[in-house]
């Protein structure tokens, strides 16, 4: 077998995101029905036809905007092109006043954006109610996964393992899951096996990220050695030989490959984006039996996170990888979790194997896993994706790895998001 080393370091592309920005609206109280305003004016007399308000914040000089009511004066108008018909949407966020949007002149704000909770660093920030429920900074349930089990196999409940807890139709405006499947890893149907599993923690070290559980994907049997089915050696199979989608299994530049795949179960999710979202991210954490003695050989497990459409950035629409492009597998530049073994000496595990305790990962041989990454790439407000999370066997069914996959948010407080993977630096 061969024994050579890809070695691999360096960070994912930081992903910073900025404090956002709300579109100009020209006016302050009352309902938003101005037009353009100009340079503020002084305290005066408001004029126009719309209803009682607090004034023009960007009316023309010494006038105040379209309300009727005591000028406050204020700053230059904004750019949104407002009406009094309340059964128009002015802001183009596809929600009228009439539907709900209470403020039809911020793209931000209707009811279908999600609560953003205002920032208690910044005393600049003002809270504002995003998702027009009458309630400021109510935000979204940390939580919907309480007491789903193991052995669960409803899809809804495998995204309620990830946290995402709002389910729609297609007729239904507002944002959430559209649809929720386990998969092959080309998108086939999958059977349910001891592959999936629905876990409150992966060991005594191992946490779970968000919420009470978290979603469990595996080329051999996603079960801890203390829980009914669990493998209780190397290797274990039920599903068989597979599909890779197309671009996959991914090379490793230097290393073996190979183009079969085994035992491949994914997740795949449907979901529209809230109307402020710039972007999303999610947690997870891959192990596998591999490690060390596979690294840069054709036994190559992987698991990738397939977005459709595929975002900017993406490889293949994979948007799990470390900086050198490379997938997620023992040839990731984050496997940093693993007993230090002599014969293995250029593998040092800066974080030791205390996450292998209790999870069947070296207990029959080395093994080794991640810390916890975190993902993110970008989407638009409004938008549909669909989302595959998948783990395969490459080049056999021996040697099996594990993904746990938390804590899926949506970014949306502005800035601009860019596909990339990093460790989170203090993991619960």
């Amino acid at each position: 077998m061969k024994r050579s080393h890809l070695v691999l370091f360096g960070l994912a592309a930081v992903l910073g995101v900025a404090a956002a920005g709300t579109a100009g609206c020209g006016a302050t109280g009352g309902r938003n029905v101005f037009n353009d305003g100009g340079a503020g004016g002084d305290d005066s007399a408001g004029e126009g036809s719309g209803g009682p308000g607090h004034g023009g914040n960007g009316g023309s000089d010494g006038v105040g905007g379209s309300f009727v009511g005591p000028g406050a004066g204020g700053s230059a108008g904004g750019e949104a092109q407002c009406s009094n018909d309340q059964n128009v949407d002015n802001d183009g966020d596809g929600f009228s006043e009439a539907q709900g949007d209470c403020n039809d002149c911020d793209v931000n704000v209707s009811p279908g954006s999600i609560e953003v909770a205002t920032d208690a660093s910044n005393p600049e920030a003002k809270p504002a109610d995003e998702d027009c429920d009458m309630v400021v900074d109510n935000v979204a349930p940390a939580s919907c996964d309480d007491n789903i089990a193991l052995e669960d196999t409803d899809p809804q409940n495998g995204a309620r393992a990830l946290d995402l807890c709002q389910f729609i139709t297609p007729a239904d405006k507002k944002w959430g899951v559209l649809s929720a499947q386990y998969v092959r890893a080309n998108g086939g149907p999958a059977s349910y096996t001891k592959h999936i599993g629905i876990q409150s923690g992966f060991g005594p070290n191992v946490n779970v990220q968000k919420g009470t559980r978290m979603l469990t994907l595996s080329s051999g049997y996603a079960r801890l050695p203390n829980q009914a089915g669990a493998c209780g050696g190397l290797s274990c199979s039920q599903i068989g030989a597979g599909i890779a989608p197309a671009g996959f299994p991914q090379d490793v530049p230097g290393c073996a490959g190979d183009t079969e795949i085994n035992d491949d179960v994914g997740l795949e999710v449907k979901i529209r984006s809230p109307k402020n979202a710039t972007g999303y991210k999610f947690k997870f954490k891959f192990y596998s039996m591999e490690f060390p003695e596979y690294v840069c050989t054709s036994f190559n497990d992987q698991f990738i996170a397939l977005a459709t459409p595929a975002p900017m950035g993406s490889i293949n629409g994979n948007i799990s990888f470390d900086k050198n492009t490379n997938p997620v597998s023992v040839n990731i530049a984050f496997f940093d979790v693993c007993a230090y073994d002599s014969f293995y000496p250029q593998f040092t595990c800066p974080l030791g194997p205390g996450e292998m305790e209790g999870t069947g990962f070296g207990t029959w041989d080395e093994a080794g896993g991640t810390s916890w990454l975190q993902t993110q790439a970008p989407i638009k407000g409004g938008d549909e994706v669909t989302i595959r999370w998948a783990i395969w066997d490459t080049g056999d069914t021996a040697w099996d790895s594990t993904v746990l996959v938390d804590g899926f948010e949506w970014v949306a407080n502005g800035g601009t998001v860019v596909v990339g993977t990093d460790p989170i630096e203090d993991p619960t």
